[in-house]
């Protein structure tokens, strides 16, 4: 799937997994939904020189030649449903328990949405480093200074990096048999969707925008505010 068509299933999922995610006051479920948009992005930093890779420079293309080289090259070890999510929140476990690494984590997550998103809002600083870095980190920075300890990074993790496979999972390329491909070199395709095809750009990507935003509507406070404004229209 294309960048953008996975951060947006990230924020789609983010917002529907909203009852169950262990968050609680607005300021903390915006920062569940953006992490999860921007975590539907990270199983690709295994592909070294990519755009998402050079989203920060060497800050982000360095480590990324080192996942590629951990999981064995571009859509194997990062895509598998249950070391990929393992490995990336076992990560994040550890990055959670201190301020300035849950900072990272954060700003990360919101870098890598910002840059998948690039094709459907305005302007072009997150695509630039500087701007990306200003963008992200400021928003992290302003997210967790106005929410409880974010605790909840592994599960997001976790949601985004299977929310990404999945979608993958429905391209031709596939995603490889998880623990299988180990040992032999084996993928999942059952539906071979070619990425960037009309399907996925005229149907999923407008699909996953109207879920993003009925699922705020419905688990968020955001009703209180739609409500009143939809009955006097009324």
């Amino acid at each position: 799937m294309l960048g953008h068509s996975h951060a947006l299933s990230g924020l789609a999922v983010g917002a529907a997994t909203l009852p169950w995610a262990p968050v609680h006051g607005t300021v903390a479920q915006v920062a569940w939904v953006s992490a999860v948009g921007g975590f539907a992005m990270l199983p690709d930093l295994d592909q070294k020189g990519s755009t998402i890779s050079r989203m920060w420079g060497p800050l982000t293309d360095v480590p990324s030649g080192v996942v590629n080289a951990v999981s064995r090259g571009h859509r194997w070890g990062t895509h598998d449903a249950v070391l990929g999510p393992l490995a990336f929140g076992l990560l994040a476990y550890a990055a959670a328990w201190n301020h300035w690494s849950s900072l990272l984590l954060l700003a990360l997550a919101i870098g890598l949405a910002l840059r998948a998103l690039h094709v459907v809002i305005p302007g072009r600083a997150e695509n630039t480093v500087l701007g990306n870095l200003v963008l992200s980190w400021g928003g992290a920075w302003l997210l967790l200074a106005h929410s409880p300890s974010p605790a909840w990074l592994p599960m997001a993790v976790a949601v985004g990096v299977l929310t990404h496979i999945a979608g993958d999972g429905l391209t031709k390329e596939g995603v490889p048999v998880p623990l299988v491909w180990l040992v032999r070199r084996s993928r999942l395709a059952p539906v071979h969707l070619h990425t960037g095809a009309v399907v996925e750009r005229a149907v999923l990507v407008p699909l996953f925008v109207v879920a993003t935003v009925a699922f705020l509507y419905a688990n968020t406070g955001a009703h209180t505010l739609v409500d009143p404004i939809l009955a006097r229209l009324g």
